[in-house]
């Protein structure tokens, strides 16, 4: 079912849809069988939605990022977004343009995922959760409530990462420009475990199985299998595998 009271301008649509009332969808779009489109979606031109997909109010998909002259890295993007099925899009998430979502994800109310992330199969991206540019999150991996991924940042498989826990990329603050050498996000391997609130900083690498306790700041590369503690956060001991 289409909703007379929504723009719909593509014809590439699948069986059993249901797009509800005041939708703005562009063409182009391709939208697979059985999803569900509830009220006030904008859909941009270029945008692929697979089968089985909800879609909450309020949400945008394929927003074109943008600088008045005042960011040092130069945009780059491609003016695409992959939604894979049976995945769920909250309330007011904004996913912008060059970005992939892979299969049985959920992301969460008002989440905001920048251009160039990927993120892949049965993910979980929590209320509030920001995703900066270039955000590669692997498979099964778990970002709960408020918390921020910086740019340029690696994700593994089967991470957890606790609410409010916050990334930097830049130890210099802007002030040198923008390297990709050198701007780097933290690489956090494969069941990783980041405790409630804890702080990243830039270029960090954390180790699989590791654990990051609460609070902590991490200023030094973590050991595969080590907990560590406090701030700054400091070695604890090594533990089993967290699998």
């Amino acid at each position: 079912m289409i909703s007379d009271k929504s723009v719909v301008q593509t014809d590439q649509i699948g069986e059993n849809v249901s797009i509800s009332e005041f939708c703005v969808i562009r063409p182009n779009v391709k939208i697979g069988n059985n999803v569900i489109i509830h009220p006030h979606v904008t859909i941009c031109e270029g945008v692929e939605i697979d089968a089985n997909v909800e879609i909450f109010s309020g949400v945008v998909l394929g927003k074109e990022p943008k600088s008045p002259d005042l960011l040092a890295r130069r945009i780059d993007f491609v003016k695409s977004v992959f939604i894979g099925e049976n995945s769920s899009i909250g309330p007011n998430a904004i996913i912008y343009y060059d970005v992939v979502i892979g299969n049985n994800c959920l992301i969460g109310d008002a989440v905001a995922i920048r251009e160039k992330c990927i993120i892949g199969n049965r993910c979980v991206l929590g209320r509030h959760v920001s995703l900066n540019y270039n955000v590669v999150i692997g498979e099964g991996s778990i970002i709960m409530a408020n918390s921020h991924l910086t740019g340029n940042t690696n994700i593994g498989k089967k991470v957890f990462i606790g609410v409010g826990v916050q990334s930097a990329n830049d130890n210099y603050f802007g002030a040198n420009g923008y390297d990709v050498a050198f701007t780097k996000g933290p690489t956090i391997g494969d069941n990783a475990k980041i405790g409630v609130g804890a702080i990243i900083l830039p270029n960090i690498q954390i180790g699989e199985n590791a654990l990051i306790a609460a609070g902590s700041v991490v200023t030094k590369n973590v050991d595969r299998n080590s907990m560590v503690m406090g701030v700054p956060a400091k070695h604890i001991k090594y533990l089993d595998s967290l699998d």
